[in-house]
């Protein structure tokens, strides 16, 4: 019997222990822990994201050019639906039955989309005449968002498009998350953390079907949505529509810079299209559209187009041949309708002769760069042409050139300056000379350049020696000063006295009788340009400018490419000096009003 009692005590026991461990278990879970107690209110309760406006932005006077519209995306509870008049409701959102059947079945079939659009971005128009017949649809409901609306028509190369992140861009940035906008390209990509703004979020309590009972815990964990900020931009938009509107006609670009501040004051990049078409339920159809069409609307003529810079790079290789006092401002040299040396034969026009620098920046004379850059190649000082063609190329690097500027937009291009390897694998090192490579004397062959950098080698000679990064946004809400960047002054590597000669060239060049730019003279504003063609393998040759004004105290400077222009007095000239005008009086004089019809009537974009 006492054998019976002991093994009584022994199960009793092991009951006890079993009885105890449940009892601390079930106390850990429903105390302690709180993970089961949360999992089984994530089910009555449901999180709302709430979308904040993207900021505004404007132009550099206050013009409004990009606020917001409320859209509205359509979602459904789907345990709350009942039958519908699915052909009346699909003529309301103009989609096809097929569609609307398809979408609710997905959100159906897939918790995880419950709560997810099955139509997105509709319009206030098609949200007001739901609206108004909601009670025929128990169970769809709105969450409002906000879209794009544009002022003008105009700078959608600078200000780019918002569009749909994917799974890369939430990798990339945890913000994100399925749903979600952002910047694509422009300045809504490159400023997205400012415009943007911050999520809220709203908890609702839910029934078992899904239906909403309120707010959770009276709003205890609701975060409000805080606003994008707004941008001023540095382009004047008077400005920006005038250039668009000269270069309708036309492929090529424009930049007007500011010179002693670096702000851009216009960016042209034709053909241009209505930044609205990439906004809402067609962006999708217009991009495509748009990228197939053969003159490359998207493509950003102005950062990302490599053009040879023709005679307006002469003036660079006067200033390099200055500071390395490879020639002086009298050193004169003949010109008889070319360049001849050892079989090699670059043609000029017909000008006076001798000429010396000044004169012949004014007249844009080929033999005299020639010249001059078999001068500064084969200069004995550095011992061999690989050294000085080093030393001539780190002038141009000084100057902006074979490397992006870095203004705030995406995917701008660099140009191409080659480094003395380049011509080694084609030539062998040690078997190239001046001659091999004279064409970039007169700014062809293999130097490529963007119209921006052209641009800004006009501000920089504007401002006799430096230059401030290009960019476009000049306040930021919320923010004392813009990136440091645009406000470092970039000295380049030629003394500042050497400058005079090569302004005064330009002035002749604009206002002197055998200047190669006298259409673009103003009888009151003293304009100063340089024209140039570039070179095109495919066809006509393209017209190409660069200028600023006035003279003393420069207010802009400008570079224009026309493409199939040829000259560059023929359209690039007259277009920056519209231009010039309309930014320093506003208006356009009578008497060159011939100038402006003649640009706005002429059509290049059919020539091959």
């Amino acid at each position: 019997m006492e054998q019976f009692a002991n093994r009584k005590n022994i199960i009793g026991g092991i009951i006890l222990l079993v009885g105890l461990i449940f009892i601390v278990r079930l106390f850990f879970l429903q105390v302690v822990n709180s993970t089961y107690k949360l999992s089984a209110e994530s089910n009555t309760r449901r999180m709302e994201i709430v979308y904040p406006a993207r900021g505004l932005i404007y132009d550099r006077n206050g013009i409004l050019i990009a606020h917001n519209l409320p859209s509205y995306d359509l979602k459904i509870a789907p345990y709350e639906l009942e039958e519908f008049d699915t052909a009346q409701l699909c003529e309301i959102l103009n989609i096809d039955i097929q569609k609307l059947r398809d979408e609710i079945k997905r959100v159906k079939q897939n918790r995880n989309e419950r709560f997810n659009p099955i139509i997105k971005q509709l319009s206030p128009e098609t949200f007001g005449k739901l609206k108004e017949r909601q009670y025929k649809y128990p169970g769809f409901y709105f969450s409002i968002r906000t879209l794009r609306k544009y002022k003008r028509e105009i700078a959608s190369h600078i200000l780019g498009y918002v569009g749909e992140v994917d799974s890369n861009d939430i990798k990339r940035d945890p913000y994100y998350e399925l749903g979600d906008y952002y910047g694509v390209t422009g300045v809504e990509y490159e400023y997205e953390k400012f415009l943007r703004g911050e999520k809220g979020r709203k908890y609702k309590l839910i029934d078992v079907h899904g239906r909403e009972k309120g707010s959770y815990k009276d709003g205890k964990f609701d975060t409000d949505a805080v606003l994008g900020r707004n941008i001023v931009l540095t382009i004047d938009a008077d400005l920006q529509e005038y250039g668009e509107t000269l270069m309708k006609n036309y492929c090529g670009s424009i930049v007007a810079i500011e010179p002693n501040t670096g702000e851009v004051l216009a960016l042209v990049s034709a053909p241009s299209y209505n930044p609205s078409l990439l906004v809402g339920r067609e962006r999708e159809k217009n991009y495509k559209i748009l990228d197939s069409d053969t003159l490359e609307p998207l493509f950003n003529y102005s950062t990302q187009a490599l053009y040879p810079p023709g005679s307006t790079f002469k003036p660079v290789n006067a200033l390099t041949a200055l500071q390395e006092n490879a020639v002086s401002t009298s050193t004169t040299y003949y010109c008889d309708l070319g360049y001849y040396a050892r079989g090699v034969k670059i043609g000029c026009h017909s000008h006076p002769s001798p000429l010396d620098l000044e004169h012949a920046i004014q007249h844009s004379c080929n033999a005299y760069f020639c010249n001059l850059f078999r001068k500064i190649i084969e200069d004995p000082d550095f011992g061999g042409v690989e050294a000085a063609y080093l030393n001539w190329r780190g002038h141009l690097v000084s100057m902006g050139f074979s490397k992006p500027l870095g203004i705030d937009l995406p995917f701008e291009k660099g140009g191409f300056i080659p480094l003395p390897s380049y011509y080694d694998r084609y030539y062998g090192s040690g078997r190239w000379k001046a001659l091999t490579i004279i064409s970039m004397a007169i700014g062809q062959g293999e130097v490529l350049t963007t119209p921006l950098q052209i641009a800004n080698l006009a501000a920089i000679i504007a401002n006799r020696g430096y230059y401030y990064t290009p960019h476009l946004v000049k306040h930021i809400e919320r923010i004392d000063t813009i990136d440091s960047k645009f406000t470092t002054k970039h000295v380049v590597s030629i003394d500042t006295s050497y400058f005079k000669v090569v302004v005064d060239g330009m002035d002749k060049a604009v206002n002197v009788s055998g200047g190669t730019a006298l259409i673009a003279r103003h009888r009151e504003i003293v304009i100063c340009g340089k024209t140039g063609t570039a070179q095109n393998p495919h066809g006509i040759d393209h017209s190409v400018f660069m200028a600023f004004a006035p003279k003393d105290n420069p207010q802009i400077a400008v570079s224009v490419y026309v493409e199939h222009g040829e000259w560059g007095s023929s359209y690039a000239a007259p277009i920056a000096s519209l231009m010039i005008e309309k930014y320093l009086t506003d208006t356009i004089a009578p008497y060159r009003k011939w100038i402006e019809k003649r640009m706005l009537e002429s059509n290049l974009l059919k020539v091959e």
